[in-house]
């Protein structure tokens, strides 16, 4: 593990996802790959219904469950297909006859896409008027949707739902970029999903945190593989689950609750996001494109206000190890993303990167 444990101090990793792990939760695993749970063989070869991987799942859930103080009220189940799968998944089960949005960004753009196949949608609110640079305040949830979805944090264009709204229909969100990076009252959802490649562990598996009360009988024939009650009453284990990613994922989670839990990641997401926010808000050369009671903690995009000097800044960051910090197209400029695993002393070596640039 020599190798890893060096690369981890050479490179400040600021990618977007699949994110930063932290050392601990990488040791872990590469212990899993070599022996698992004393069998002699590696988790990638085990059968997924052998009673020490069934143990991982168990206890998989029973850590989310505990981190996120979940009641009895709901499942948590573990699918393949990404967050875009549950695009499709949310309106298959969900949708009788209309479904409010808020479009923040391009995945819920792409939510918004996948549920006009199944019934009406109504976009309430929407900031693409400003090319996403802020979170819409001001709109009515009609009280005969089915369910009004919105997404919680924005990586692609650095917006951040700060509250949510008081819902009078069943809410459903896509939490994918900072689940477990900060305290939520789950009760306020019916259903919350979140691909794990960015604060739970890698690419691979999607947690969907389901209520119970929800699981009734769809409008739509869906196909035994597209329902959330048959991964419900199967326990995760309709089909063959994404296995490894799942036991990086428990292993991951173990170090979220060894840290302190989701209150110390909630700190730690505000130290790195008041550190580099500050600088960049200071610094006369660079600017955020973001409205700041908007700004995302999790993914902070920012811009020199002279876009000429974008490939020297780029230099600059690569010459002190920092990787993953060029913007995204639909954007530009930069992107920092700080997950739950990024070390404040990352943040601080791009902060004295920017202070230090003519």
């Amino acid at each position: 593990m020599s190798n890893t444990n060096s690369m981890s101090k050479k490179v400040h990793n600021f990618s977007a996802g699949p994110s930063i792990l932290a050392p601990e939760t990488i040791q872990a695993c590469v212990n899993g790959i070599t022996n698992f749970a004393n069998t002699n063989l590696s988790v990638l070869e085990v059968s997924h219904r052998g009673k020490e991987f069934v143990a991982v799942v168990d206890e998989t859930k029973a850590l989310i469950k505990s981190l996120l103080h979940i009641s009895d009220d709901y499942e948590v189940i573990f699918l393949g297909g990404g967050a875009s799968l549950q695009f499709c998944m949310v309106p298959y089960n969900l949708l009788r006859t209309k479904a409010a949005y808020i479009n923040t960004g391009t995945w819920s753009s792409n939510a918004i896409k996948e549920a006009k196949m199944f019934g009406q949608v109504d976009v309430i609110a929407s900031s693409e008027d400003q090319n996403f640079n802020y979170i819409p305040k001001t709109f009515t949830i009609p009280n005969d949707a089915d369910y009004l979805h919105v997404t919680s944090n924005n990586t692609i264009f650095g917006t951040q739902m700060r509250q949510f709204p008081n819902c009078p229909v069943p809410m459903i969100c896509d939490m994918s970029s900072d689940i477990l990076s900060r305290k939520i009252d789950v009760s306020k959802f019916d259903l919350i999903y979140a691909g794990a490649q960015k604060n739970m562990g890698p690419a691979g598996v999607t947690v969907v945190i389901i209520k119970k009360s929800i699981l009734g009988n769809p409008k739509h024939n869906i196909p035994t593989m597209l329902r959330y009650s048959t991964h419900v009453e199967k326990e995760s284990m309709f089909n063959t689950p994404p296995v490894f990613p799942i036991y990086a994922m428990y292993e991951n989670l173990k170090w979220v609750k060894n840290m302190g839990g989701v209150a110390a990641m909630e700190e730690r997401a505000a130290a790195r996001a008041n550190l580099l926010y500050n600088e960049i808000d200071n610094n006369p050369l660079f600017e955020t494109t973001v409205k700041g009671e908007d700004r995302s903690k999790m993914n902070a995009c920012f811009k020199l206000k002279n876009e000429a000097d974008n490939e020297r800044f780029l230099e600059a960051t690569k010459a002190v190890g920092i990787s993953g910090i060029k913007g995204h197209r639909s954007v530009g400029g930069f992107r920092a993303s700080m997950y739950n695993a990024l070390p404040i002393e990352s943040v601080q070596v791009l902060v004295d990167v920017i202070k230090n640039f003519k």
